[in-house]
């Protein structure tokens, strides 16, 4: 095993095979920004998202996919360009996945792109005991999905962090307050079919908690671009509470308690929640 894996794979606890392959996802997005970094992304994009929260500022969620805004729309930019520095990047500390583009039937602005492998050849990397490596389902796959935003809203900031492992290097990302806004849109407007994606709830009690301060500006602009605001008057402190308000009302706990549930460590976390929970606390949020 690659030195900088081995010492990557000590920050977690590894006793079950679903330990190891939480551990395995994170060690392979981070070599992943490494590579993103090494192939000069960042001067185009920033990280934005669940992940970058998780990785970067330490939410206590894991978090499956990379997501990223381009800095300003572009045309001509193409994701399955970067494939070749993250195939490279990934294979110089032993893994061996590869960037598969996804073909959208309908033009988005969106573009995908998956790293995939098969999940028992990457377990081997990391060396795990015979024991857990035998419940490893046949022919299963690990995907980490990232999307890339190309025309993004505007209105936003991006700051450098610094990652340590697997080397010290850089990643751009977006200020916390632009990142809250971005959350914020997801828990006001997701259209997510009928399911809650209750990880956003999640991450709405942890940005309270943690950084409450929220960009109502660059909310305001992808509130625009999804046209959930299309007035000619700027979304006011007094609109933006009514319709979170409006969210809690129509909120199903109990299925977005299910949904989080598999990405938290501590489910008794949740059991706190209620509408008036959420009605008590998104109080503290301070618009800024």
């Amino acid at each position: 095993m690659h030195e900088a894996v081995t010492q990557m794979l000590q920050k977690y606890p590894l006793d079950r095979l679903e330990d190891y392959t939480k551990a395995l996802r994170e060690i392979i997005q981070e070599v992943a920004l490494l590579g993103l970094w090494r192939s000069k992304f960042f001067d185009k994009a920033a990280f934005y998202g669940g992940t970058a929260l998780r990785i970067l500022y330490g939410l206590d969620r894991f978090s499956e996919d990379l997501d990223f805004t381009l800095l300003r729309p572009m045309d001509d930019f193409d994701l399955g360009s970067f494939g070749s520095s993250l195939e490279k990047e990934l294979q110089g500390f032993g893994f061996e996945l590869h960037l598969e583009q996804k073909n959208r039937a309908v033009k988005s602005p969106v573009q995908s792109a998956f790293l995939k492998a098969d999940t028992f050849s990457q377990m081997l990397v990391i060396e795990i005991g015979e024991k857990i490596l035998r419940q490893v389902p046949k022919g299963q796959m690990i995907k980490i999905k990232l999307e890339v935003d190309t025309t993004p809203p505007g209105d936003f900031s991006t700051e450098t962090k610094y990652l340590l492992a697997p080397v010290p290097f850089p990643v751009r990302v977006l200020t916390l307050p632009d990142l809250f806004a971005g959350k914020m849109h997801a828990v006001l407007y997701r259209r997510w079919k009928t399911r809650v994606k209750g990880r956003d709830w999640y991450d709405l009690v942890w940005y309270i908690s943690h950084h409450p301060g929220l960009h109502l500006g660059h909310l305001e602009q992808r509130m625009r671009q999804t046209g959930d605001w299309d007035g000619t008057e700027e979304l006011t402190e007094v609109a933006f509470f009514n319709a979170l308000h409006t969210a809690i009302d129509t909120l199903d706990i109990d299925k977005a308690r299910e949904e989080v549930s598999p990405f938290i460590k501590d489910p008794g976390v949740i059991s706190i929640w209620s509408k008036e929970f959420f009605h008590d606390i998104v109080s503290r949020i301070k618009l800024v």
